[in-house]
């Protein structure tokens, strides 16, 4: 995201589950056929073989090796194998048992004179034509790329659709179902989401698109919009409308690497598509002007990240795809995917080169081979090409890639029936009015309450919601068992002002903690929601570990509070904010605020300083007032809006941060000047097969003398066995305190590409994970309290030593090695410390999980 947006996708798969309880699945009598197809006469094993149910649309393919297998639902009396240069055989099936069916096939003498096939055992590229020819393909790339016209413009209407998938008959026939029956569609078992949809999703988009080849730029002008909605107390409609358009991207056979599923998998003509492919001649097709060459395609790893399908290649001296079928195979270190089709169509221009004409990527998305699924289909048409004639300026103007919305956009009925290139199909014109009847269902709209309280802990009662749920109850070394109640409001009782409160009691330190927060929205829409405007008043009363920042996620949360090592240095906070926050079209916003907080050192940690005569005395409390910009710049950025956070759909764009903090001194009781500049940069790198990986680098430094180490930046530590993407796993709370700092991260996840080779793991599928993270910094003479008695001394331990330490020495460092996708959601990691190994209470090694739900 890459990881997954869990949440959507645990939404749209607790639906299914819950609303299946107690009906179980329909069973059929089930015929499976499995064999070898071999060549008669030598003997040899005959790859990718056509494999037909005769009369039907059912059929599969022969593997690299011969194999096939194949499941039917109903009863047929025959299967039938064609392949090119061989006699066809039709063989008789017994219904509703497990067989196996050896196939040998006759050359056909006939047609030896068009078409010759040579096996000489292992395969190779070398003096292969197949090889050839898609080395051909590749070499002409440039000039059949839309890329090669100085100018193109043309129309484009995209359709995305989903549905519930593979449901049982039972479970179509369930009582609660009886008088919405028109909610399901039938269709032939073998399509590809089985017989029984519920179609629960479409959206419709036509657009006008200029591209520019240089100066580069590519403009999609939305000139209309529609889509079907869920009730907003339960989805965030915009972002699951960017998230599906996210997994069911455009497909450009020309690109080195195609998204599918927030994945990169390799193209069949990228440059190095002869490394990782095989490539096969499987026919001539001479009644097509020109001439094509059908070239089939498999993966040289089955569990790697690549294509199978077939190419149709033009013999017209411009080697152009003319039409092009991808999928994956049933192997794939690809979780969730159940089934998966890509169909691209091209059309001759006038300047005899072929340029898209319609894409159709398929996809079905399910827990387990058994149970019902997500079926999603993505088709986008194009037309009115025109070439090379440029626009004005004004046209092109703006960020390289960019949508951009009509403000007259258009969504009547009227509009859409003679603007769309593709008529739409009664079930699909259906889905508008259907997705409203079907949140009138009682146990629909129980199911969709249950996710949502089980992902984001809030429930709703109309006005107001309480929770989150997972922070009522947790514990600690200075309040012992801590219970908390809160809640806010909702758009059900405004749009513009909003409420959120909580109440927390400690029962070792007898102390009452609590949040209280107005807020008023400037764009008349919930506080929530892209773009954000708003302006925000607090006040906090809690408790904090300093140098524990986490992300996507409350620091009271229950499974938080096991924590390893010495944890008994916390903070009471008294905070009051003013904040004012805008967000941008273009993905840049900008947030004001002013701060004063009160800090009071708790546990065993103590603010403690010496006087003029050398003694020590107990500073007590900490006050300081501050001064807050932050600037954010995420070019092309999309998420998933939750409850309380969030989830970024990760690309590939990198992501710009700039804080500053400037603190005022005899301002409302603040004791401290300073200024506090930190840059952070986040960016997602693509090695296409070979996986992907997070860089984030950031920097700070703080200008200013006597700053009291509270203060200072006092570096992200983790101490608790959950492995955290943005802390230090193995460095305590308090370790280390700087003023100036500069730091490393990388997760690297190689997506099995390494135990995809593995015969043992490979059927595991399981996934590596290798991370780095470095930090160097220091701290000033002027800041450092070794130099400085009147400043706060370090914490210390209980025999009075120092516990916090500065990084003048050596760089922090820490790496980890790990693997992922263990039961699909389960990463591990051994992590292991490289410095600073002598400081108290370390541990060198360390084994951390964390959950990631990811495809």
């Amino acid at each position: 995201m890459k990881a997954i947006n869990k949440s959507i996708w645990i939404k749209l798969f607790l639906i299914i589950s819950v609303m299946q309880i107690g009906t179980g699945m329909a069973i059929a009598q089930n015929t499976t056929i499995k064999g070898t197809v071999t060549d008669a006469r030598t003997g040899e094993t005959l790859p990718y073989v056509s494999i037909l149910i005769p009369g039907t649309t059912m059929g599969t393919a022969s593997d690299a090796e011969g194999r096939y297998a194949m499941t039917l639902r109903e009863n047929h009396a025959t299967i039938k194998f064609t392949y090119v240069g061989y006699v066809s055989v039709e063989k008789p099936i017994t219904p509703g048992i497990s067989q196996t069916i050896n196939v040998k096939m006759e050359v056909d003498a006939s047609m030896l004179k068009e078409v010759t096939i040579k096996s000489k055992g292992r395969y190779r590229n070398k003096d292969n034509p197949a090889v050839q020819l898609i080395r051909e393909v590749i070499a002409h790339k440039d000039q059949n790329k839309m890329a090669s016209n100085d100018y193109v413009e043309y129309e484009q209407y995209e359709k995305i659709s989903l549905a519930l998938s593979n449901l049982s008959d039972e479970f179509k026939d369930k009582r609660i179902f009886r008088n919405y029956q028109f909610l399901f569609k039938s269709q032939d078992s073998s399509s590809m989401g089985g017989k029984n949809i519920l179609p629960a999703y479409i959206q419709e988009k036509l657009s006008k698109v200029y591209f520019r080849k240089s100066p580069y730029n590519k403009k999609q002008l939305v000139l209309a919009n529609r889509r079907a909605e869920f009730d907003a107390k339960f989805v965030d409609n915009d972002g699951l409308s960017a998230y599906f358009n996210r997994l069911y991207e455009d497909i450009n056979i020309y690109d080195n690497d195609i998204s599918i599923a927030t994945n990169l998998l390799l193209s069949p003509i990228a440059n190095t598509a002869p490394t990782f492919y095989k490539f096969f001649i499987r026919d001539t097709i001479k009644t097509s002007t020109p001439w094509l060459v059908e070239l089939g395609f498999v993966p040289r790893n089955k569990t790697d990240m690549l294509f199978e399908g077939k190419l149709y290649v033009t013999l017209d001296g411009n080697y152009g795809v003319q039409n092009a079928y991808l999928t994956v195979n049933k192997d794939i270190n690809l979780n969730f995917m159940r089934d998966l089709e890509a169909r691209l169509e091209f059309e001759k221009s006038p300047d005899g080169r072929y340029h898209m004409n319609k894409s159709t990527l398929a996809m079905e998305f399910a827990l387990g081979d058994k149970n019902g699924g997500l079926y999603g289909q993505r088709t986008v048409n194009f037309k009115d090409y025109t070439l090379n004639q440029p626009r004005p300026d004004s046209v092109y103007r703006g960020p390289g890639e960019e949508i951009v919305y009509n403000p007259e956009i258009k969504t009547a009925d009227s509009f859409w029936e003679s603007a769309r290139h593709i008529p739409l199909e009664k079930s699909e014109l259906d889905i508008y009015r259907n997705i409203d009847t079907l949140q009138t269902i009682p146990s629909f709209k129980r199911t969709m309450d249950i996710a949502t309280l089980f992902l984001s802990g809030y429930k709703s009662f109309g006005k107001v919601e309480i929770g989150p749920v997972n922070t009522f109850y947790s514990f600690n070394p200075v309040e012992g068992f801590r219970l908390r109640f809160g809640g806010r409001t909702t758009t059900d009782m405004s749009k513009r002002v909003y409420f959120e409160t909580y109440a927390a009691y400690g029962f070792k330190d007898k102390k009452w903690k609590y949040f209280l927060s107005g807020t008023y929205s400037f764009n008349n829409k919930s506080v929530y929601h892209f773009p954000l405007h708003y302006i925000r008043a607090s006040f906090q009363r809690d408790t904090k570990i300093p140098g524990q920042e986490l992300q996507f996620v409350q620091e009271d949360n229950f499974l938080l509070s096991f924590k390893r090592g010495d944890n008994n240095r916390w903070l009471y906070n008294d905070i009051y904010k003013l904040e004012y926050v805008r967000e941008f079209e273009s993905r840049f916003s900008y947030k004001i605020g002013f701060t004063q907080w009160r800090q009071t050192p708790a546990g065993v940690l103590r603010y403690e300083s010496l006087d003029e005569e050398g003694v020590l005395k107990n500073a007590g409390v900490l006050n300081n007032t501050e001064a807050n910009i932050e600037l954010r710049y995420a070019p092309h950025e999309q998420y998933y809006q939750g409850k309380l956070y969030r989830t970024p759909i990760i690309n590939k764009y990198p992501i710009f941060t700039m804080r500053y903090n400037a603190g005022l001194k005899g301002v409302f009781e603040g004791q401290n000047n300073y200024h506090n500049v930190a840059l952070n940069i986040q960016k997602r790198f693509y090695f296409s097969q070979f996986g992907y990986a997070d860089v984030t680098t950031e920097g700070g430094y703080i200008l200013g003398k006597q700053i009291q180490f509270p203060l200072l930046t006092i570096h992200r530590a983790n101490q608790t066995y959950a492995y955290q993407l943005n802390s230090y796993n193995l460095m305590n709370f308090l370790e280390f305190a700087s003023d100036h700092y500069a730091s490393l991260d990388v997760q690297y996840y190689l997506n099995g590409f390494l135990f995809n080779k593995i015969p043992l793991l490979k059927r595991l599928k399981l996934r590596e994970v290798v991370s780095f993270k470095g930090l160097v910094g220091g701290l000033r003479d002027e800041n450092n309290p070794a130099f400085n008695p009147s400043l706060y001394r370090f914490a210390t331990d209980a025999d009075g030593k120092p516990i916090t330490y500065t990084l003048s020495r050596e760089p922090y460092i820490e790496g980890s090695v790990g693997i992922a996708n263990i039961f699909k959601l389960l990463r591990v990691d051994l992590v292991k410390r490289f410095t600073y190994l002598n400081n108290p209470n370390v541990s060198e090694w360390g084994i951390r999980a964390r959950f990631r739900l990811d495809f």
